[in-house]
């Protein structure tokens, strides 16, 4: 488990809350625990089994290089600069066009502004909020319009890839059905599905990989967020968790469809955060225990700045820990992965890598 721990006295608050928002816009945040982690009975690699500290002073040239028959990379519309020639990649997300709040497609990327890559490229389109999604994929019309503004939208691209996060566990049979239209719709273009990392399979599940499998070409598990922003401090995707979620895969999905995610980004917990809603006692309280004397009045609102010393955790990633976990799932037999998202990693990290 590697981490670094800060402490510091006077950082300001508005400093330490653009950190924590730096960290939280990353990715999306994850599913309730419940579904990633509760009741494993996938055998796990205890982390002290694991290089530790020691790690992070080694010399990064004896990693081996990691070889896959797909190399996936996520790129996002407006960040395409951050994509380079010399990035072994295979296949390439364009995220993102997204379903607007009328069911419609919108946000739509130019796929010309991917020009000079010659691999594949995925248009990645999203459906943001419980409602809405429920709503594309259950209201016929609705649904029937907006699959065909998908299959037009993919005619420019190699293929389309669906990432909603949000269908409710009651809406699995719906979303099946509707990945089963655009499957159709979509004709010989390829067809690609993000999901949760699950550890065993639930009970009611609008992402059961069982049902979805057959209806599309590759899967993508989003191996990451094993912790997130609100919960307690711990690696986005610890290599025990992450040797347990792709066990699991390759045995429901199978290494001919799946692409194991892997993240570049990291994330930062602060202890105690000074952030959220504030009743009149607790704010009392505040003022009284930091001996906050100056107080003022904007437009009659009482306002006042302290400063307060706190303990600054942060997981992340770099060449020693992705190139472990890439080596971890090539000696499992995956055959590919994919790399949320391009300009978040360390510049070295693809010199350890190579496609077959």
């Amino acid at each position: 488990m590697i981490y670094s721990g800060v402490k510091g006295m006077g950082l300001s608050l508005s400093f330490l809350l653009c950190m924590v928002c730096v960290f939280t816009t990353c990715r999306s945040e994850a599913p309730p625990v419940e579904e990633t982690t509760a009741g494993v009975e996938i055998e796990t690699v205890e982390e002290d089994e694991l290089p530790e500290q020691a790690a992070i002073a080694s010399d990064l040239a004896v990693l081996p290089s990691s070889a896959f028959g797909e190399i996936w990379g996520y790129v996002v519309k407006g960040r395409e600069q951050s994509l380079t020639g010399d990035m072994p990649l295979s296949d390439v997300g364009y995220f993102g066009a997204e379903v607007d709040c009328y069911g419609r497609l919108a946000e739509l990327p130019r796929r010309s502004r991917l020009a000079d890559f010659p691999g594949r490229v995925h248009l990645v389109v999203t459906c943001p909020g419980y409602g809405l999604s429920h709503f594309v994929v259950t209201e016929g019309d609705t649904r029937r319009r907006l699959i065909g503004e998908l299959a037009e939208a993919a005619r420019p691209y190699d293929g389309l890839q669906i990432d909603f996060e949000n269908i409710p566990k009651q809406d699995g049979e719906s979303f099946a059905s509707f990945l089963g239209e655009l499957r159709r719709a979509l004709g010989d273009k390829i067809f690609t599905i993000a999901l949760y990392a699950r550890l065993r399979k639930i009970a009611v599940d609008s992402y059961d990989y069982e049902r979805i499998v057959p209806l599309v070409d590759r899967v993508l598990v989003m191996a990451y967020d094993e912790h997130w922003s609100t919960s307690a401090p711990g690696p986005v995707a610890s290599m025990s968790w992450c040797k347990s979620v792709a066990a699991y895969a390759l045995k429901t999905i199978g290494p001919e469809k799946l692409i194991m995610g892997i993240p570049f980004y990291g994330r930062a917990w602060i202890d105690p955060s000074p952030a959220g809603a504030k009743i009149f006692t607790t704010t009392e309280k505040i003022i009284r225990e930091n001996r906050i004397t100056e107080r003022r009045r904007e437009n009659g609102v009482p306002v006042f700045t302290y400063e307060t010393p706190v303990q600054v955790t942060l997981y992340y990633e770099d060449d020693y820990s992705l190139s472990t976990r890439m080596e971890m799932y090539r000696d499992m037999g995956v055959r590919a992965v994919g790399f949320w998202r391009i300009g978040q990693e360390s510049p070295t990290v693809w010199q350890y890598l190579s496609l077959q």
